[in-house]
């Protein structure tokens, strides 16, 4: 008896809680403004030295004007775009001038980001990912000891004010730590929301549920590119991008608390009213005592003598510690690669706004071809195949010449759609493969892998500068690793999982598994927390 049987009684997913859920989902629609708009607030172009004698000239110039005056790079076949020619002298360039064919406006052009400074862009992408991985580890915390409602309202007021300060930043350093902070809000806006969608669905509708919810962060990936398309000054669009969360706050009037966290916390009376309230709408009679009656056994108190799992448990097994290890690295290149390539359509050649909504529009088939296999392939062949898809396709970027740059983009969004996919069968895999004692502290060790490669992600799109074809080709190595060391995992379809540490060391050993139904699978790996998710995201 629990929470889970009062919302199967419910109906798992019924009228009232389509409403909220979808209510819920619509915030993962700004979420992905703010971690994808910094492709267009950060936008390079091509660039070269502001000349004197030509103060009024465009960044195209005569041929003539660029040998007397821009020192030509032999092994870049192209004239500089950091020095210039003064007397006799090369020098470097004390000013600047973009083309602006492709972007009017980004504060790279602003803050003159480039040659000496081209690394900043990137560091500040890692700066807004470490903001990102703090997020989800200070709200998660916050939404748990305080409740997912109240968190939630706070991140959303957080988000906007760092938001708007993000437009108006006077300098590059206020614009880059306004970002990490507004990232850190994705993780108490997304999230917390995401979790409290899920906290009220049934068991056997949640993967459904998840699912959903990390479409509609692919429909804001998209939209990212419409907003920068018409919106062509990077301080306007960043305002712009940011204003649409005003809309969220009305949710105080709409939004319930998690009953489930009520429950958590012996606030028994006001989880009952919530129920009646969904039962109301859902047309299903439940008196107050048969309420009380199925929750018996989480507001069962626990025994404080009962030793709590820690992460160390996991490293003092062989077997349990390889399959974490392998699990932990298949979180941090999933992540990784997932956000290198969102972020990395800029050098792909072509459009770049295009390619980018590409990027996006490819997560909807991935997550879509989830739900009609994962609980029939099995696990471990999905994610195996869908990284090692990823990783051929990545690495064979640099075989691809030049004049087909088509083909680049072809490769790059097979390979996203497959860590796509990748990504989301870890979420479902690893969870089962930590034992019941341990299952929250590895998702949550699981969950910082994740950040971590995030991190790494912008650091590793920066290698361009040295070799277009490097970052995809890493992105590509580091799938193609991961989707190999998991061929040793074992597979968990239907399969009882481990309950106690000595289960876990044990489990995959055996040839043959107890087999479970569908429905008891679905029971046991449905429940997901705020370390569980990020997304994709």
């Amino acid at each position: 008896m629990g929470y889970d049987d009062v919302v199967t009684l419910l109906g798992d997913f019924g009228r009232y809680q389509r409403r909220i859920h979808f209510l819920l989902c619509l915030p993962a629609i700004v979420c992905a403004f703010h971690k994808m708009g910094n492709v267009f607030l950060l936008a390079e172009a091509d660039h070269r030295c502001f000349l004197d004698k030509y103060p009024n000239s465009s960044f195209i110039l005569s041929n003539e004007i660029l040998n007397a005056s821009i020192p030509w790079e032999e092994e870049k076949r192209k004239y500089s775009s950091c020095s210039m020619i003064s007397g006799d002298a090369i020098v470097p360039c004390k000013k600047y001038v973009y083309d602006h064919r492709k972007y009017q406006s980004s504060a790279i052009f602003e803050w003159n980001l480039v040659c000496d400074k081209a690394s900043f862009s990137a560091i500040g992408d890692a700066i807004f990912m470490v903001g990102v991985g703090l997020g989800s580890i200070i709200f998660g915390y916050l939404s748990d000891k305080f409740g997912r409602k109240i968190i939630f309202f706070m991140s959303l007021v957080v988000q906007l004010l760092f938001g708007i300060i993000c437009g108006i930043a006077p300098e590059f350093w206020t614009f880059t730590l306004s970002r990490a902070i507004v990232g850190a809000t994705t993780s108490g806006v997304f999230l917390v929301a995401y979790v409290i969608a899920l906290e009220m669905v049934g068991p056997t509708k949640r993967m459904v549920a998840g699912t959903v919810c990390q479409m509609f962060f692919s429909t804001g990936y998209m939209l990212t590119a419409a907003f920068a398309y018409y919106i062509t000054d990077w301080r306007n669009l960043q305002i712009a991008l940011t204003v649409p969360g005003v809309f969220f706050l009305c949710y105080w009037w709409f939004i319930p608390e998690s009953a489930r966290w009520l429950v958590s916390k012996n606030r028994v009376p006001e989880a009952v009213k919530l129920i009646q309230k969904a039962a109301k709408e859902n047309k299903v009679n439940v008196s107050d005592q048969h309420i009380e009656m199925l929750l018996k056994d989480d507001i069962r108190s626990k025994d404080p003598n009962v030793k709590t799992a820690t992460i160390f448990d996991v490293f003092r097994h062989p077997n349990l510690r390889r399959r974490s290890l392998i699990i932990f690295f298949d979180w941090f290149a999933n992540s990784m690669t997932y956000y290198g390539l969102s972020w990395n359509t800029k050098n792909l050649g072509g459009n770049d706004y295009l390619n980018f909504v590409i990027s996006g529009a490819v997560e909807i088939p991935a997550y879509t071809f989830l739900l009609f296999t994962l609980n029939r392939w099995g696990r471990k062949y999905l994610l195996c195949g869908c990284m090692i898809t990823a990783g051929i396709a990545l690495i064979l970027t640099m075989a691809v010449p030049n004049s087909h740059q088509w083909l680049v983009v072809t490769l790059a969004m097979i390979g996203k759609l497959a860590i796509t996919s990748s990504y989301g069968t870890i979420y479902v895999f690893s969870t089962e493969q930590f034992p019941t004692v341990i299952r929250n502290v590895g998702l949550g060790a699981g969950s910082t892998s994740a950040r971590i490669g995030s991190v790494f992600a912008p650091l590793i799109n920066f290698t361009s500068v040295a070799w277009k074809p490097l970052p995809m080709v890493i992105f590509g190595c580091m799938a193609l690793i991961g989707g190999c060391l998991s061929l040793v995992l074992p597979e968990t379809l239907n399969r009882k999982l481990p309950e106690t540490i000595e289960d876990g060391e044990n489990f995959g050993k055996k040839k043959v598994e107890t087999k479970v139904t569908l429905e008891e699978m679905q029971e046991l790996n449905a429940v997901k927390t705020v370390e569980d998710l990020e997304g994709g995201n």
